[in-house]
């Protein structure tokens, strides 16, 4: 394709987004002139969101990096001059080879993330040099862990409805989750259902875009989910509105969690949440008799200190109430039927130590700053940890550190890359060979080279091969192709849904559905120690962890009955999650989808607003005691009072303070150490 000047080429979205959406790139003279849905998708049928269709001009923004380049000023101050490549890989390999030997190997420490969800690039080659080197480990719990952890300890892995079949429910519960911005195509669906009769019920604690779409919003307060789903479990089971016959069939526990949920009244749990008693019951009502009630559990739930048990108590309700046997009916929270032979990507056998150092990577300023062990060598890639990582302030401290040598390998100068030694240029997805799965729909797919390298950029592949092979690691294993890692990956997965997908077949057909065969038998074959769906769970209580679903408040934050009182220093909640036209902290940086967004604000409720003699549109500074920002105001009654909203992560731009992880903590979740990034307080004051 790259030897094609002209034409329309399939390709696909590589953001981390459920949706993994089939495309097609038009070329004209070499250059990709139009991004656009590949309407043959199953699933995403042509439609794209804002951000992909605008991603030719990501490509060939006039600011990707292009060269390799040595920093030449100071920490933070963004001058480089450019090196070749050989120089880099010498630099590199040689700071890596005197580290290790003078401080180990585990002094070394990779970060990286999904900012690319192409499987060879943060799960292969990478993973490889890392093994071989006897690095420390990262361990990756920014987005999912809590969630991902909650589930499984109820339904045994990260598997539900399928996509398909939600537009046959009659009642469609999106809960924690804004889909019109990050989940197109599941509102698509939902608007089918809704064609045919649903109502779509939205539970969340902002009135954001989908909370505007849908035909009943209930806000909340932070943090306060698992109170009220264990509230409608109360309504359920005390007017008989459960499935008595599924639950002894299926579920493990439902007598214990019936007498359990007691205690949670209609009225104690609109303390809590600041949900009116009287539309808890009718929700509860609403969803117990229901023909087909469907749940969307998003992120935003998971990402509290609570955020585990939030997710696992609302992963109840189906189970209580038999949805799971009704077309349509269910949950999901991601779909992970998709799965590669992993030890033959990453080759864990080339590490000498089977036991690493491992960091978490929510708390990687504190590792940097107050490791035992310090951290002396980074590399960073497929990631912007001085955006996206929680308790920023102390990550920049830690980036600053002169006896520390980072590299970082992007396609930008990044907030994280002006504090590089060494800057190297990543490949866009269009120009590189990597392999895709999603974590909703069940298809896998390809993607081979549309255009050629821009500048001497380097996909992770070619750098970590190029990397080990300096080291002297095995070639046969670093100098493996693209495709002979896709072959390896996709062979002896041990994964029936996986058969029939090969490369082979994705030379082919570009994307392959997996044999959905095994999920008929979903529910006899539950991965949990019973086998069933664990409404009491004992691998909990041997954790020292509630085993039953359980409202616990949050170590940082309030709610009903836990308000903010005068003393409180901080008494606003803070969240702030994902806005429209960026995806984390990717297209911050470009002019386009600014403008879309407009500017960085918080918004904040007019009681709130009155109370400091707040304004539309002034400039405020929202602060605690881990860091402080630069704002501008918007007074919506879009949450409940207590709450403030930024929506975004913006890069820190022309001198203002803006980066809004400068405010959340590096605290881990209840279960699956992760982030816990909306359960922070703050205070606000006009500037």
């Amino acid at each position: 394709m790259i030897d094609q000047e002209n034409g329309v080429f399939p390709a696909v979205c590589p953001l981390d987004c459920p949706d993994t959406c089939g495309l097609l790139l038009h070329k004209e003279n070499g250059r990709i002139v139009k991004v656009a849905g590949n309407p043959d998708h199953p699933i995403t049928k042509g439609a794209i969101c804002n951000k992909v269709r605008n991603m030719a001009e990501r490509v060939y923004h006039p600011e990707r990096l292009q060269y390799p380049m040595r920093r030449v000023g100071a920490k933070g101050e963004g001058k480089f001059e450019r090196i070749s490549w050989d120089e880099a890989i010498d630099e590199i390999t040689g700071k890596f080879k005197s580290v290790s030997e003078t401080y180990g190997s585990e002094s070394i420490l990779p970060y990286s993330f999904y900012g690319n969800m192409g499987i060879l690039g943060v799960d292969g080659m990478d993973r490889r040099f890392f093994n071989a080197l006897g690095a420390s480990m990262l361990e990756q719990t920014i987005c999912n862990a809590a969630g991902n952890t909650g589930w499984k300890y109820t339904m045994g892995a990260n598997r539900g409805t399928l996509p398909e079949d939600t537009e046959h429910a009659d009642l469609i519960v999106i809960w924690g989750g804004n889909i019109v911005s990050t989940n197109m195509h599941q509102v698509v669906l939902a608007e089918k259902a809704r064609k045919k009769g649903a109502q779509i019920v939205v539970i969340d604690v902002h009135r954001n875009r989908t909370a505007q779409w849908g035909d009943w919003f209930i806000p909340l307060y932070p943090g306060t989910d698992s109170a009220l789903a264990l509230g409608l479990m109360n309504v359920l089971f005390e007017q008989g509105l459960t499935d008595e016959a599924f639950m002894q069939k299926y579920t493990v526990g439902h007598e214990a969690l019936r007498d359990h949920v007691r205690s949670y009244t209609p009225e104690r749990v609109a303390r809590i949440t600041g949900v009116p008693e009287t539309d808890i019951v009718k929700l509860a009502e609403l969803y117990g008799k229901a023909q087909a009630a469907h749940i969307h559990i998003g992120n935003g739930l998971q990402h509290h200190d609570n955020g585990g048990m939030n997710v696992r108590s609302v992963a109840c309700l189906p189970a209580i109430t038999g949805q799971w046997l009704k077309r349509g009916g269910g949950a999901v929270r991601t779909n992970s039927y998709a799965s590669t032979n992993s030890d033959a990507l990453e080759r864990p056998e080339l590490r000498s130590n089977p036991e690493p150092r491992v960091v978490n990577m929510n708390r990687i300023g504190e590792a940097l700053l107050e490791a035992e062990q310090p951290i002396r060598a980074m590399m960073v890639y497929c990631s912007n940890p001085l955006v996206v990582a929680p308790d920023t302030e102390r990550v920049e401290r830690g980036f600053a550190r002169e006896d520390l040598f980072t590299v970082v390998h992007d396609l930008f100068m990044t907030d994280t890359a002006k504090y590089a030694d060494i800057l190297l240029p990543a490949k866009s997805s269009f120009e590189a060979t990597d392999l895709y799965t999603s974590y909703w729909h069940q298809y896998v797919h390809l993607q081979e080279p549309v255009i050629a390298p821009v500048g001497e950029s380097k996909s992770n592949v070619e750098l970590f091969s190029l990397l080990g092979l300096a080291m002297g690691y095995d070639p046969e294993i670093f100098g493996e192709t693209p495709e002979q890692m896709i072959a390896g990956a996709l062979t002896d997965t041990g994964n029936p849904y996986m058969n029939g997908v090969t490369l082979e077949a994705l030379q082919e057909h570009r994307f392959v559905k997996l044999d959905m065969a095994p999920h008929a038998s979903y529910l006899e074959q539950l991965p949990t120690p019973s086998g069933k769906i664990e409404l009491f769970s004992e691998a909990m209580a041997e954790r020292g962890l509630p085993p039953l679903p359980t409202y616990r408040a949050l170590v940082e934050g309030y709610d009903g009955e836990h308000p903010a009182g005068p003393d409180d220093v901080h008494p606003l909640m803070f969240l702030s999650p994902p806005n429209h036209n960026f995806l984390n902290s990717s297209f911050a940086n470009t002019e386009k989808h600014q403008r879309m967004e407009k500017m960085p604000m918080l918004q904040i409720h007019p009681e709130d607003a009155a109370r400091r003699n707040i304004q539309d549109s002034d400039a405020v500074v929202v602060w605690n005691e881990r860091g402080r920002i630069e704002l501008t105001a918007k007074v919506s009654e879009a949450m409940l009072p207590g709450t403030v909203i930024s929506q975004g992560l913006w890069w820190d731009g022309s001198g203002r303070k803006q980066r809004v992880n400068s405010l959340t903590s590096n605290r881990l979740s209840d279960m699956g150490n992760g982030a816990t990034f909306f359960s922070a307080t703050v205070e606000v004051k006009r500037q």
